[in-house]
């Protein structure tokens, strides 16, 4: 079952019965076709469709976001926010498209040649819960115009999601058969992914969901795109303003009640400035970010996507205290009905902690102090993951000699996290592979075909 319950109140609001292995073998063979005719429409033609997809967003933006906010708790202002990302993002490829697919001359020495920029065919996506829009767009919106064509797979606590985006796209004249959604299971992923009609497949999500997507991929040679889970570090190394710095870190982390991939994980702070910084971020963490119904946009604190998200944070959470950390704020379910968790500080969280290499995707921080930079920079890169980091301080100089030696896909100086059209997106270690997003995003599945004139 896709199953919509919404996580504000626990009340079960619909579901919807799988797609049948009939339905997805109808649905591949829908995108198979519809790539022999929307790959041979020129780039201009594709990019116009896709700013019409960038206009229907922006015109449908409180459907969206009230459907995001009924799906899976997000703050009804964020969802705004997040739709506009997906507007800057479509808008971004329709015009920049022709541009990034034009034809590259090649001057060899026995001679000229020239680089042809090609779709490779019908894609599959799977696509998460916690951005349900944005994820979208970083993968269709690159691919429409290149003129591959998509079967979308989105989070089973998504259909209305699902559903509106494909809505959107048919409506700004993407072709039915070059994007279709389908209500399909885990279980029949392997499937899609071992039909020859499937070229590719980008998926975001768990770090385990990764492997079983890139295993199946990997045994019918079928090019991957993986965005996965992250820890990221934020150190901070020095600051004229602790309290406006407490405000900005803590907002970077509770952003989508803490739920996202390149959120802050690790605030990593030089020694003379921890304390200080430690009982700021724990008053402001206690004082600022209160439950509240997250279709209110006064709400500071929405419930977590689930009720079994919210438990699993918790749970984390209880055995890092168990193990030798230090409660600091929160650390609870709230006694209310829907998937709340209290916004909660750690400290004194060591290697031998589970806490210390996992990534804890909820509204929780978690504090190191380092006594010096080179400290800061061990403690930073001490993770399994490689997704984001941010650095922060005053010496733009000290900032980047800093950020150059940190093993992240992206660093971020006096800010953390976000997401911008025309900058990559991607990480390192066990947080992936490939890039979207920018000129790099439309690059991963296509063909660079080498012609020698």
């Amino acid at each position: 079952m896709y199953t919509l319950t919404n996580p504000a109140t626990g009340e079960l609001v619909e579901e919807i019965e799988n797609s049948t292995d009939d339905e997805v073998r109808d649905a591949i063979e829908r995108v198979h076709r519809g790539y022999a005719g929307w790959r041979r429409r020129t780039v201009e033609e594709r990019a116009r469709v896709v700013a019409r997809a960038a206009e229907l967003f922006a015109e449908r933006s409180d459907e969206l976001a009230e459907i995001m906010t009924l799906e899976m708790g997000k703050r009804i202002n964020e969802g705004r926010g997040e739709v506009g990302v997906v507007v800057d993002i479509f808008n971004y490829y329709a015009e920049n498209g022709p541009a990034l697919l034009a034809d590259e001359p090649l001057q060899l020495a026995s001679g000229p040649a020239v680089i042809v920029k090609q779709p490779i065919g019908a894609l599959l996506g799977v696509m998460p819960w916690n951005f349900p829009c944005y994820q979208v767009a970083r993968f269709v919106a690159p691919n429409l115009v290149l003129g591959n064509t998509i079967l979308l797979k989105h989070a089973s606590i998504c259909p209305r999601s699902a559903a509106a985006i494909e809505r959107i796209l048919h409506d700004a004249g993407v072709p039915e058969d070059a994007y279709v959604n389908i209500y399909a299971s885990s279980r029949q992923v392997p499937a899609i992914l071992a039909d020859p009609r499937i070229q590719g497949v980008s998926l975001t999500g768990s770090e385990p969901a990764g492997i079983s997507v890139a295993t199946e991929a990997g045994k019918h040679l079928k090019k991957t795109v993986l965005e996965l889970g992250g820890s990221d570090p934020l150190i901070v190394l020095d600051t004229d303003d602790l309290d406006a710095t407490v405000k900005a870190t803590a907002t970077a982390r509770m952003r989508n009640c803490g739920q996202s991939c390149n959120a802050p994980k690790r605030m990593i702070v030089l020694g003379e400035l921890y304390d200080d910084f430690v009982d700021r971020m724990s008053k402001h963490v206690a004082d600022f970010y209160q439950p509240g119904d997250p279709a209110d946009p006064a709400t500071k604190l929405p419930p977590l996507a689930s009720t079994s998200a919210a438990d699993e944070v918790a749970g984390q959470i209880e055995k890092a205290i168990r193990q030798g950390a230090t409660l600091r704020a929160g650390g609870h379910r709230i006694e209310r009905p829907g998937a709340y968790l209290e916004a909660t500080v750690l400290t004194d969280v060591t290697p031998e902690m589970d806490a210390y290499y996992e990534e804890i995707f909820g509204p929780v921080v978690t504090v190191f102090r380092a006594e010096d930079e080179q400290e800061a920079i061990d403690l930073a890169n001490d993770s399994p993951f490689g997704l984001g980091a941010s650095v922060w301080g005053t010496d733009p100089e000290r900032l980047r000699r800093v950020a150059e030696q940190l093993e992240a896909g992206m660093v971020y100086l006096n800010r953390a996290g976000g997401s911008v059209a025309d900058l990559p997106f991607g990480g390192i270690k066990r947080s992936g592979i490939g890039r979207e997003l920018g000129a790099a995003g439309i690059e991963e599945f296509m063909n660079r075909k080498a012609i020698r004139l």
